[in-house]
């Protein structure tokens, strides 16, 4: 089959990567990047680190309203579909380079393949939300990491083309945790393991709310670890709008956003993450690193549930207070949970399983 898979932004890079390696043995793929994503150490280094081949497409969308961006994605991808007529279009995850990709082959009567579709946070005030929504709903093969995900999706009257394969983003970390071991990201910051939190805040809710920002900011300004801050470009830009600088707090230390390797090493060997990502929730949850959500829902809900990840919201008390329970837990009462990773999210083997089934879907 030629299939086209679309990606634009660092947490699809990181799933594409392993499916890519797997879908390569039997199909061709054609890799479009969108440019959602285009600071170098949002995307290009990523490319380099985690050996995904140069993309056969760069749309260089660029940055700007949630519809302004949608519509040139979707008028660019629908070139690139008419011009390589492909057997399938395959997207990942909830960004608006999913639902672009989604749209145009949907429109084209080309077979629409949703890696991690069937996450809900149930917040539709969330772009992420109504784009995995209107994604799974065009979608004739839905590839879904949980149990929760095959629930949702029966909810919604969804059932054919629906598979439980696991979470792709669990092959890219077993694959990569050597690597990442061998980075020297702690030395170069000056850390020791164990004695910093680390931080990532994005999402428009957060980072275009002043008083949000300003409340996370002043919860990382209390807390009795320093806090490691990797700035997405879109974060640092309302920090300066809004005046908020992290200098002068002596335990906020803002840094360029970080290549893939260094930051899975950060992430592994921190005291406990805060984010408000998606990926990062999930990445502390298999690397069994207590989670402090920067947000009031969470599409993980399996790694609240275990215990693993406590919803704080953009509350400076909460937050503090959060980082207080999760940290201050006995080690033996988190590890009674440390069995149950591979049941949720499976066991490294999910992109394999992707490709069997496209490869059965080609010969229906």
């Amino acid at each position: 089959m030629k299939i086209v898979s679309i990606i634009g932004a660092r947490p699809q890079f990181i799933k594409c990567a392993p499916v890519s390696r797997a879908l390569r043995k039997d199909h061709q793929e054609i890799l479009v990047h969108t440019g959602q994503h285009y600071d170098e150490n949002m995307s290009g280094i990523f490319f380099e680190e985690l050996s995904i081949p140069t993309p056969d497409y760069h749309l260089g969308i660029g940055s700007g309203s949630h519809g302004a961006q949608t519509g040139r994605m979707l008028l660019a991808i629908e070139e690139v579909l008419l011009k390589e007529a492909p057997d399938m279009v395959l997207v990942y995850g909830d960004t608006n380079s999913t639902l672009a990709g989604a749209l145009a082959a949907a429109k084209l009567h080309i077979p629409v393949a949703h890696v991690e579709a069937g996450l809900r946070s149930f917040d539709r005030s969330m772009p992420e939300e109504i784009n995995r929504l209107l994604t799974d709903h065009a979608s004739d093969l839905l590839f879904v990491p949980t149990d929760n995900g095959v629930a949702n999706l029966a909810r919604e009257g969804i059932k054919k083309g629906v598979h439980r394969v696991g979470d792709v983003m669990v092959d890219a970390l077993l694959f990569n945790q050597e690597l990442a071991g061998r980075s020297d990201i702690l030395e170069r910051l000056d850390l020791e393991a164990g004695t910093y939190y680390l931080a990532t805040v994005h999402r428009a809710s957060n980072t275009d709310d002043e008083q949000h920002l300003r409340s996370i900011m002043a919860a990382f300004a209390g807390l009795d670890r320093p806090v490691i801050f990797p700035a997405h470009p879109r974060t640092r830009k309302y920090l300066e709008q809004y005046g908020i600088t992290p200098e002068p707090i002596s335990n906020v230390r803002l840094i360029e956003p970080l290549a893939y390797l260094d930051m899975l090493r950060l992430l592994a060997q921190a005291a406990a993450v805060l984010t408000d990502s998606g990926g990062v929730q999930k990445e502390a949850y298999i690397l069994q690193i207590p989670c402090i959500t920067l947000r009031e829902n969470t599409e993980w809900v399996e790694t609240v549930e275990d215990g693993w990840n406590v919803l704080a919201g953009a509350d400076t008390d909460r937050i503090i207070a959060a980082v207080g329970q999760m940290t201050g837990k006995n080690q033996n009462q988190q590890n009674e949970h440390s069995g149950s990773h591979s049941a949720h999210y499976g066991d490294g083997t999910a992109a394999d399983a992707i490709r069997r089934i496209i490869s059965a879907f080609d010969e229906k």
